[in-house]
């Protein structure tokens, strides 16, 4: 690549890092971190507790010293340009520094005041972000009785009360209902469309594929695969074998008929009446269903595709996402 070629490659990066550490006593959270996120997309940090995601975001937004690596931000330096990096970003951890005793208006007037709004545009400001985010009629209800989902809306509209160019969400939708993450990934969905690049850290895969134009894995604090999300499933390389017993006793055995049938380890889903296999071959796939109805092990639903992220997260790690790492 030339020269010219390189500096229109980084110009359009919004984080670029290399070889990133931080290290606690004898503990290295973060081991090695490279990234490259292009201004305007969506970068999903995916692993389970304890992987290196949060402390990789504190270090990147400037929270945390890094003991080791270099990083930018839209050009500019972490270690010696932290004003000009914080100028450009927004933050929104697990736990919001918003007051539980104030209404919802009066903490977005709160942080649009501190962010430089006179009274009257930081009451308009707050109108407006209670209005888009669907929040309206709790205005003047305080914090501490808000919904879960009422909760992350109002955290992540303080932390972006003036737009931000990168906004860094950290496990945004954490033990959130379906209906209230569908809004929260709404509201990503609507900031990147005006522009905002955003880093998602999260456990869930199903948001890391509903979200992300591309996802980083991260275990023991390295990024140990790297793609879209078609991408690190083709990785994987195999077809998957999903299937749903109508009886969850029968488990066990339709397990063990199927791992010598098809000479394959057959994983457990989170359904006490699921699991999956990868199959490299959809006809040997017809075969093990039928093995299953000549064992008279009734099958409730079954599916054959790419695997999941789940199953791609499995076979990379050894483990399966939602598993703390020590």
């Amino acid at each position: 690549m030339n020269d010219n070629a390189s500096m229109q490659s980084t110009s359009n990066l919004a984080v670029e890092a290399k070889g990133l550490v931080k290290v606690f006593g004898e503990h290295r959270a973060v081991d090695g971190v490279d990234l490259s996120i292009q201004k305007g997309s969506v970068y999903g940090f995916l692993g389970p507790n304890g992987a290196g995601k949060t402390t990789t975001i504190r270090m990147l937004s400037t929270l945390l010293p890094i003991d080791g690596g270099s990083a930018s931000i839209f050009g500019h330096d972490l270690a010696s340009e932290k004003k000009a990096v914080r100028s450009r970003i927004s933050v929104t951890g697990q736990n919001a520094s918003l007051d539980e005793d104030l209404t919802g208006i009066e903490n977005l007037v709160m942080m649009a005041r501190l962010m430089g709004y006179s009274r009257k545009q930081a009451k308009t400001r707050a109108k407006e972000l209670l209005s888009s985010f669907g929040l309206e009629e709790a205005k003047k209800r305080q914090l501490k009785n808000y919904s879960g989902g009422m909760r992350r809306r109002i955290d992540i509209a303080a932390s972006i009360v003036v737009t931000p160019d990168l906004l860094f969400l950290d496990e945004p939708t954490t033990g959130l209902d379906p209906r209230s993450r569908s809004q929260v990934w709404n509201i990503v969905r609507a900031l990147v469309s005006e522009g905002t690049t955003v880093l998602l850290t999260t456990q869930y895969l199903d948001e890391a594929d509903q979200l992300a134009d591309r996802i980083g894995v991260i275990h023991q604090g390295k990024i140990i695969a790297e793609g879209t999300s078609g991408e690190l499933k083709a990785s994987v390389g195999s077809g998957t074998l999903h299937v749903r017993l109508i009886e969850s006793k029968n488990r066990q055995r339709a397990i063990e008929l199927l791992e010598t049938k098809l000479k394959a380890p057959v994983q457990r889903t989170s359904d006490p009446a699921g699991f999956s296999t990868q199959v490299t071959d959809p006809n040997l796939a017809a075969e093990a269903l039928g093995e299953l109805a000549h064992a008279n092990i009734s099958v409730s639903d079954f599916s054959f595709g790419q695997p999941s992220l789940d199953e791609v997260f499995l076979t990379i790690t050894g483990q399966p996402v939602e598993e703390k790492t020590q």
